[in-house]
């Protein structure tokens, strides 16, 4: 039996802190998870055009087995300098992978494309590196869903994006939770907007509690009309999954791998070659797994799980701002 942790939030998992930072003149924004403590990771890429910093440390077979941030950003190709940001503070603070005398932090970021939503993107300097350290400096265990960090400026088919999160806390005492900056070019909802294709894995009426699509066909249809712009690298779904339990790297690489599920079931159509979907997972080590396989095997779908649960909250929750490009969920089901 499953049940969400006491915040229903990625930071149900112990020693996660999650840090957020937007421009809102920009309508971009920067997302960072971390800990006080290095943490094994790893990460799946299944969309067709990702856009990455430092992902290759995280396969199993190379040599740094823990890192201290993951970052989650807009901005596309510029969004990726979040991460220098965040090393400035984490250099500051001593963290980092041993080099001889040296520490340098290892801080995996990947990106999302939010420069055709509306926002000004004239800037003369790079504006991401600035946000990565206001993100670094929110880090907590409390923060808000909907229109913030990476999420601000993020669209989805027919409305606008978001950021969401979701938990799960286990019978044997493990967490697991996720973390989703929402940006397909499919759609999470059926095409009248209201339903969202992850409603059978809703807890709580946590996104509304409307149930699921009707068994209409919209599922089937591929209309361009609803989804976003078909531009290569134009759109993305970015997510971390993290859990409590002591995992290795190949362990987490196959959490993550699994918790693409999610996305599968809460966006529809999803993994185009158009997006760039990829999932970072985090362990924290804090409980061993019990024994048997099935116990590993329970963590991976509660990941899964969270991920389609924190796409549709992140949805549910975005507001509009004046010049969106995108209606909200909230004012399409308002008429």
């Amino acid at each position: 039996m499953m049940h969400p942790g006491p915040k229903n939030l990625i930071t149900d998992v112990s020693g996660v802190c999650v840090g957020n930072a937007h421009n809102e003149a920009l309508k971009s924004g920067v997302t960072v998870f971390s800990s006080g403590h290095g943490f094994t990771a790893s990460y799946a890429v299944m969309g067709g055009a990702p856009g990455t910093r430092e992902t290759d440390l995280l396969a199993p077979d190379k040599s740094v087995d823990k890192i201290d941030a993951l970052v989650l950003s807009g901005g596309s190709a510029f969004g990726l300098d979040a991460a220098s940001g965040i090393v400035d503070r984490l250099c500051a603070n001593g963290r980092g992978f041993a080099v001889g005398t040296y520490s340098v932090p290892i801080v995996p970021a990947a990106i999302l494309f939010d420069l055709n939503n509306g926002g000004r993107k004239d800037w003369q300097e790079n504006p991401y590196p600035h946000l990565g350290r206001l993100a670094f400096d929110d880090l907590s265990q409390e923060f808000d869903i909907g229109s913030i960090g990476a999420g601000f400026g993020a669209k989805c088919g027919m409305m606008k994006g978001g950021l969401g999160s979701a938990s799960f806390q286990l019978q044997n005492g493990i967490t697991v939770g996720a973390l989703v900056a929402a940006n397909p070019i499919g759609n999470v909802t059926d095409a009248s907007g209201k339903h969202f294709w992850a409603a059978p894995f809703e807890v709580n009426d946590e996104f509304g509690g409307f149930g699921p699509p009707k068994g209409n066909g919209h599922a089937q249809s591929f209309d361009h009309t609803k989804l976003s712009s078909l531009i290569e690298r134009a759109n993305t779904t970015i997510a971390i999954v993290a859990t409590d339990a002591i995992l290795t790297k190949a362990e987490a690489q196959r959490m993550a791998t699994a918790a693409h599920d999610g996305f599968a079931r809460a966006i529809v159509p999803s993994h185009l070659p158009l997006d760039g979907d990829l999932i970072f997972s985090a362990a924290m080590g804090r409980h061993q797994v019990p024994e048997g396989r099935l116990a590993f095997a329970e963590i991976c779908h509660a990941a899964s799980l969270c991920v389609s649960r924190a796409i549709a909250r992140g949805v549910y929750h975005a507001r509009y701002y004046t010049g969106d490009a995108s209606v909200t969920w909230q004012s399409l089901n308002e008429r």
